[in-house]
């Protein structure tokens, strides 16, 4: 699909306002046989590559085996990271005690005590795949679907495919976490970009403090009428020089003028979290006041999916845990352990879970050799994409259920693996979208999320 039949429409009809536009990006653009269960994504975005072996995937034959050279024959001639190549791979078991939760007896380690308290409302994959062993080309993969820049993100496909239903705040919305402390890993534009994709449809990013979205206040002693008059009139002008043109950044231009408008008024109500009732931050924890935490964040994402905003996406970083995992993964499970778990009750009390499809997950998972020593509390464990954990719920997904399998050393997929490609498909197969036939042509070529590769719908994880 492309928009060539909407820009020759807007071209010729030189009547059209600014109202017909707006109503215009309101309508869906993808055509589908397929029955949507999903009306909205919340992705949990964990940047770094969190530990399965710590968090997920119980492997308790690995204390017997601790200090001891992982076999050539479970790595198979795996690539490593440049941190870890040419030394010796030797197991670290996990730090963690593993217990059953739930009717559905799923594995949980235990820093995660709130998710285990919702085990029978989350579907586990535990045989992800990617092809990315580094940072920035995993994580771009793992939310646009090819690890080099330029294309667009999962957000903006279904922004562009799906449209809005509220015409006061944008299709895409992105939340970064306030750190307490420093992280030195980059979260990059480009994740939530709409890459080829008019740039209407990319992520726009939600800022802790006074000022949400930046430059959307107007200045000092203008008032609203008068910024009013003054967007009809610009309006009116690119509209001209649109139907000159045809150029669909025009559109673009014209539409996000109009949203940042509404969006003045719109976004400061969302930001404000004081009208929520006490029980609310009692049940997100007692970070949720702090504004920019990742608490904070899960309130604003209940709040978004609420206001109809399709693609909802947090990211909290400073997984990458290559020393002294025992300590920082276990803070960043304080950060968004509680949190995680709140959203998927808060959801549920209020009905909306049954629509909206919650992800979480990072670009990799963690090797089973020690990165330094093994039996130190500095150790640490260093990057793996060749099998991790992620927990899906709501939205059809079928709840209390682990789906997939890995050796006995967390390091190969022994059963049914699921590449990041056949995520992407089963994402957009519950909005209802169709991964083959939903494609933009760009520079000639019908481009699409799940890209010219094998990809597949993972029925077995659909209720």
């Amino acid at each position: 699909m492309n928009s060539t039949s909407r820009r020759y429409f807007l071209g010729q009809c030189s009547g059209l306002s600014l109202g017909a536009m707006a109503l215009d990006s309101l309508l869906a653009k993808v055509p589908t046989d397929i029955a949507a269960k999903a009306k909205r994504v919340i992705f949990l975005t964990q940047s770094g590559g969190p530990s399965q072996i710590e968090l997920f995937d119980h492997k308790p034959g690995l204390a017997k085996l601790a200090g001891q050279k992982l076999p050539d024959s479970v790595r198979g001639g795996q690539r490593l990271s440049g941190m870890t190549q040419g030394k010796p791979q030797l197991i670290m078991p996990s730090h963690t005690e593993f217990a059953r939760y739930g009717k559905s007896g799923a594995t949980i380690g235990e820093w995660l005590p709130h998710t285990a308290s919702v085990a029978d409302d989350l579907c586990f994959v535990k045989s992800m795949v990617t092809d990315q062993i580094n940072h920035a080309p995993a994580m771009t993969k793992f939310l646009t679907g090819h690890h080099l820049t330029g294309r667009p993100s999962m957000g903006s496909w279904v922004s562009y495919g799906l449209g809005s239903v509220n015409r006061d705040m944008p299709d895409y919305l992105v939340l970064l976490s306030k750190m307490k402390r420093g992280s030195d890993q980059p979260l990059y534009d480009h994740y939530w970009g709409s890459g080829f994709l008019p740039s209407v449809y990319q992520g726009v990013k939600l800022r802790s403090g006074k000022e949400p979205v930046l430059y959307l206040r107007d200045p000092d002693g203008l008032p609203r009428h008068l910024r009013r008059e003054m967007l009809d009139r610009l309006g009116e002008l690119n509209q001209l020089r649109f139907e000159q043109t045809g150029d669909p950044e025009i559109e673009t231009r014209i539409q996000q003028y109009e949203m940042a408008f509404r969006m003045q008024a719109s976004v400061p109500d969302l930001t404000d979290i004081s009208d929520e009732p006490e029980s609310v931050f009692d049940l997100y924890g007692p970070d949720s006041r702090r504004p920019g935490s990742y608490a904070a964040n899960c309130i604003l994402a209940r709040r978004l999916a609420e206001r109809g905003v399709r693609f909802i996406q947090l990211f909290h970083p400073d997984w990458d845990h290559h020393s002294r995992l025992k300590s920082w993964c276990t803070a960043r499970c304080r950060d968004t352990d509680q949190p995680s778990a709140a959203l998927i009750k808060d959801l549920k009390q209020r009905g909306m879970l049954d629509d909206t499809l919650v992800i979480w997950g990072g670009e990799f998972g963690r090797g089973v050799a020690g990165q330094g020593k093994w039996d130190s509390p500095e150790g640490g464990r260093d990057h793996h994409p060749r099998c991790f954990t992620i927990w899906m719920a709501g939205a059809g997904i079928k709840p209390g259920f682990s789906y997939g399998a890995t050796d006995d050393f967390s390091y190969n997929v022994a059963e049914n693996p699921v590449h990041v490609r056949d995520l992407h498909a089963t994402v957009m197969n519950q909005l209802g979208i169709n991964h083959e036939t939903f494609t933009y042509r760009f520079q000639g070529l019908d481009f699409r999320l799940t890209g010219v590769e094998k990809s597949r719908v993972v029925n077995e994880i659909l209720a």
